[in-house]
């Protein structure tokens, strides 16, 4: 990975060949076999594949492109993971085979350093990770479990899943690594300012268009009755489980409203510092004890149970069925009829937008802003068009500044419908990167740089302290980092 950055253009690069090591950790999952056993590590030290730092008896192992550590890196794992990133949409025209032997090294150094680190990865998480992969590669085999194994060489289910799990667990804890290392590197103001002054005016960075955006939100209201059946519901699963040993995460198969966690059986794994879900959903998982069932408790996507699994440190491992009231057609129709009043009044000027967010939105995020939107990637109002989430994008782009839109209705993952009206204000055209203006977005692509360089100072130290191996037919790479340690 290159590693120094003068400028701008080489940020850019810098983030290309990241994004290329994150797409790798994906294609990785099914492609590249993982731990040395014992006698397979023997065998691969007597045979001799070309040492880093002497080649002068080099002699070819077939299939054999690297070892870094306890792990090794096959001449075949390059060409799946090209097939595998293709697959996955990623263009491979203009990445070097070689670029991408480097990003596999990359990954098996940040596991190896892992493991020496003593960082750890939930077991139910990467198992519940390789029971979803299996149901979408059996989605695209037609179900058929032969096929599957048949096209990956494997003798039974057994083995595929062993096999599965390590390279989840190793993809993880490669993953986990790279955070650890750059995850409490921050930029000082002063180290902005330098570093925007240090990028050539002809190379600054060109901003598109952005512009602030609003929103009023109604939901129907749900009846009360419908309320407690659903509490009800949540209090009989809990009840099945404790009293006639039913199985939690079977009831999350049959029964959650949160569809999306189906396939890991519910799973979560929450870290204390670092906010995963909703405050409401932390504050009961981080008071349960292991084993224990939570009493059903409401967010604003419905009504809960969550059973905590595991406790490891910082990380909870929990499970959750998720329960939607119904909302009758009666109810609905109140919403869109309130929230066309509310327009009525803001086209008559008879109220401010952001009083109206204030006093009827019934958003929790947005209502204390006056409705205004914040940018999960900045942290401030302002979104830039060409990186706006594709449906937000589709409801605004037609809005003039301070224009109210239609109602909208909306349904999230889950089914919950609501309604909204959006406003757009204070859009700025595409401009050259301005310090005042663009700090916020200075100081990422500062801080970026900054990632980047404490990355490459940690794998030039470790590479230099690991046990490393390249084939020479691999030798004649223009790695950027010192992997033949010369």
């Amino acid at each position: 990975m290159q590693l120094k950055t003068n400028n701008l253009k080489s940020i850019n690069k810098l983030k290309h060949l990241f994004i290329l090591s994150i797409a790798v950790l994906i294609s990785s999952t099914i492609t590249a076999q993982e731990i040395i056993e014992d006698e397979v590590k023997e065998e691969v030290k007597a045979i001799s594949v070309t040492d880093s730092v002497n080649s002068s008896q080099a002699i070819k192992v077939d299939g054999v492109a690297a070892v870094v550590g306890e792990h090794i890196i096959l001449d075949s794992d390059i060409d799946k993971t090209i097939l595998q990133m293709k697959a996955q949409g990623v263009s491979t025209e203009d990445i070097p085979r070689c670029q991408i032997f480097g990003s596999l090294l990359e990954n098996k150094l940040y596991a190896h350093h892992a493991v020496q680190d003593s960082i750890e990865v939930s077991e139910a998480e990467i198992r519940s990770n390789v029971d979803y992969q299996i149901q979408q590669f059996l989605a695209q085999t037609g179900g058929d479990m032969q096929k599957l194994l048949d096209f990956y060489k494997k003798e039974d289910e057994k083995s595929f899943r062993e096999e599965m799990y390590q390279i989840n667990k190793n993809n993880e804890l490669a993953k986990r690594m790279q955070s650890k290392i750059i995850d409490e590197i921050e930029v000082t103001p002063e180290e902005v300012r330098v570093f925007f002054n240090a990028i050539p005016k002809d190379e600054r960075p060109t901003f598109g268009t952005e512009l602030k955006v609003s929103q009023i939100v109604i939901e129907p209201k749900v009846s009360s009755e419908e309320i407690e059946k659903v509490i009800n519901r949540l209090k009989e699963f809990k009840a099945d489980v404790l009293e006639n040993g039913a199985s939690f995460r079977s009831k999350v198969v049959l029964y959650t409203d949160d569809k999306a966690s189906v396939a890991k059986g519910g799973l979560y794994t929450l870290h204390r510092e670092k906010p995963l879900m909703v405050k409401e959903f932390r504050d009961v998982a981080f008071s349960l004890q292991e084993g224990e069932i939570s009493d059903p408790f409401e967010t604003d996507f419905g009504y809960h149970i969550i059973q905590l699994e595991k406790i490891r440190g910082q990380e909870y491992d929990v499970r959750h069925i998720l329960l939607i009231p119904n909302v009758s057609s009666a109810a609905i129709q109140e919403a869109k009829e309130k929230l066309e009043g509310i327009r009525e009044q803001l086209i008559k000027e008879e109220i401010t937008f952001e009083e109206a967010a204030r006093k009827y939105s019934d958003e929790k995020e947005t209502r204390s802003e006056g409705g205004f939107l914040i940018n999960p990637a900045t942290q401030d109002y302002n979104f830039e068009l060409t990186k706006m989430d594709t449906e937000l994008y589709t409801q605004i782009q037609s809005l003039k500044d301070d224009e109210i839109s239609l109602v909208l209705k909306d349904q999230d993952r889950t089914g919950k419908i609501k309604f909204k009206i959006l406003r757009v204000t204070d859009r700025v055209n595409e401009h050259e990167a301005d310090y005042s203006r663009d700090y916020l977005k200075i100081k990422e692509l500062a801080l970026t740089e900054k990632r980047f360089k404490a990355i490459g100072e940690w794998q030039n130290q470790k590479i230099m302290d690991t046990y490393i191996k390249i084939n020479a037919d691999h030798r004649d790479c223009d790695f950027s980092s010192n992997w033949l340690k010369k």
